[in-house]
């Protein structure tokens, strides 16, 4: 993972929280590499910070014109939220699911004990093509639970005041942002907001002090909280602020992702969050023998095969921020 790149102290307050913080997480490049053929930028997890609230990963692929071709896949542990900014996904599930999503809309596919599933690009040849792909690890109460799909169109959306030039937009895609509640099925206090910033304005983000936030900038210019952010970027601002600024000369578009923090360590490896080593080998086998566990995604001849586990004992990445 990368550097760090800026800190600051820890606000004074209560012990139990995290605190103030302004650190820069800058993206890495990851080539996915075998069918699915395309690399990504990884912005979670960092080594230094495995959640930040439920969130556990954050893949953005593209703007590229490629051809995705996702085959056939295994998840525990999680729910996978797809954010197109450019572009049709085809996705299928092993519960029967085919939909089709496009910008504005959001995917939400929970994983529970275990689903599989597959996403194409929408054409046989290359075409533009921009999203984000984020991971939510499930608590216990949910996470031995049964799969689940959902597909969202019209997600609530709440104006931001400007206290310069034009006021912002926030979309809710998932949890609860500035009094507004996206539909989408959350297990975990969540918010995930695609924030519109029109050039020229600068606002402040409304954010529970008991949570802590991060912001990442997708496009245009941002500076947050006297910090300028370069596309990709994403900076973690710990817990115990009610509001952060935002400006933009040219205009931005930034998501911003956050809540309670996650208290239990989780053990991630390949598309599996467990909490034990023992749990990754159980889904590993199970996948690998084509388990009933997983299911069958229909319309496919082929599916990834899981990779060799590590020659050690997978531990829990614990916090160090």
């Amino acid at each position: 993972m990368t550097e760090i790149a800026s800190t600051s102290d820890v606000a004074g307050g209560d012990a139990a929280r995290i605190g103030e913080r302004r650190i820069i997480l800058e993206p890495r490049e990851v080539p996915l590499g075998g069918v699915r053929g395309m690399s990504v930028l990884r912005v979670l997890p960092h080594r230094n910070l495995p959640t930040i609230g439920a969130w556990c990963f954050l893949d953005r692929f593209g703007p590229a014109d490629t051809r995705m071709r996702v085959e056939p896949h295994p998840h525990i542990g999680l729910q996978t939220v797809t954010w197109p900014l450019i572009g049709e996904i085809r996705h299928r599930d092993s519960l029967g699911s085919d939909a089709d999503l496009r910008r504005g809309q959001l995917n939400l596919m929970t994983a529970g004990n275990g689903i599989s599933h597959s996403e194409y690009s929408i054409g046989d040849g290359p075409v533009p093509l921009d999203a984000l792909q984020f991971w939510v690890v499930l608590p216990e109460g949910a996470r031995h639970g049964d799969g689940g799909f959902e597909r969202h169109t019209d997600l609530p959306a709440v104006a931001l005041r400007s206290e310069q030039g034009s006021d912002a937009t926030a979309t809710v895609v998932l949890g609860e942002f500035a009094g507004v509640t996206s539909p989408a099925t959350v297990h975990t206090p969540i918010v995930g907001a695609e924030i519109t910033v029109p050039p020229g304005a600068r606002i402040r983000l409304p954010l529970r002090a008991d949570w802590e936030h991060a912001l990442m900038l997708v496009e245009g210019d941002a500076v947050v909280s006297t910090h300028e952010l370069a596309r990709n970027d994403m900076l973690y601002l710990g817990d115990s602020r009610s509001d952060v600024e935002v400006s933009s000369a040219e205009g931005a578009l930034l998501f911003l992702v956050g809540g309670e923090p996650f208290e239990d360590e989780i053990v991630m490896w390949w598309n599996f969050a467990g909490r034990t080593h023992e749990e990754i080998v159980e889904a590993r086998t199970d996948w690998e023998a084509a388990s009933d566990r997983f299911g069958v995604v229909e319309g496919h001849d082929v599916r990834i095969p899981a990779p060799p586990l590590p020659d050690v004992r997978l531990m829990p990445r614990g916090r160090r921020i």
